[in-house]
């Protein structure tokens, strides 16, 4: 126990932590991006989708607690290995890639703090109507059965350019931190080498770009009337 965490407190456990982390998170985002496109299947399929996870009660708030902590302890470790990599890094090396590496790391923790504000406010909007109160009220027949018309309260938060656009934009930022992250997983799990290197960058870019392409064209297809 005194070797595990011991080891969890070094510059390499942080990383490892980090990565673990950053995999939890990023299996997160896809299951809830998969789940949540089931609104251009109409309301019963994205209604019925969302009384399955209501239904599982104590363990989908564990799920929505768990990301947040894991969230804010990836943060704080990026934050607590970027300030030590920066005090360990000699003077001697070069200026460019100095200044290249350090703007990366900032950008990195400026983008997760974004998000995790994108996160809770996505909490306070859709799920606990703290900021649109009058949502909680909607209400869907499925099945003989009155439920919580979800599909109805993206559609109607949606349509609002200014929640849509701040959507957008937390996407985009969570995607350049999954391509730049995705490849960090994979050198801290010391897979990546000089032959798989820019396939795994591909990876990267590619994962990224289908979760901001599948997350982002749910208020776009609203914003423009495909979806209604």
């Amino acid at each position: 126990m005194h070797f595990t965490g011991g080891y969890l407190t070094t510059s390499i456990g942080k990383k490892l932590l980090i990565a673990i982390s950053g995999l939890l998170i990023l299996g997160f985002v896809i299951v809830h991006m998969v789940g949540n496109l089931q609104v251009f299947s109409g309301p019963e399929k994205l209604n019925a989708y969302a009384k399955f996870l209501k239904d599982l009660g104590p363990l989908l708030w564990l799920a929505r607690i768990g990301l947040i902590v894991l969230a804010i302890l990836h943060i704080v470790l990026t934050i607590q290995v970027t300030k030590e990599n920066r005090t360990a890094r000699p003077e001697s090396y070069k200026y460019m890639k100095t200044v290249q590496a350090s703007s990366s790391s900032r950008f990195m923790i400026l983008s997760g703090l974004t998000i995790l504000s994108f996160l809770i406010y996505h909490l306070l909007h859709f799920t606990l109507g703290v900021t649109n109160p009058e949502y909680l009220q909607l209400s869907f027949d499925l099945n003989g059965e009155r439920v919580h018309d979800v599909y109805a309260m993206v559609v109607t938060g949606f349509s609002q350019p200014l929640v849509a656009g701040f959507y957008i934009i937390s996407m985009g930022l969570l995607c350049w931190h999954i391509s730049h992250g995705v490849g960090s997983l994979f050198q801290t799990l010391g897979i990546t080498n000089a032959k798989n290197n820019d396939t795994i960058q591909k990876i990267s870019m590619a994962t990224a770009g289908l979760i901001f392409l599948g997350n982002v064209s749910i208020p776009l297809s609203i914003i423009i009337g495909v979806v209604k």
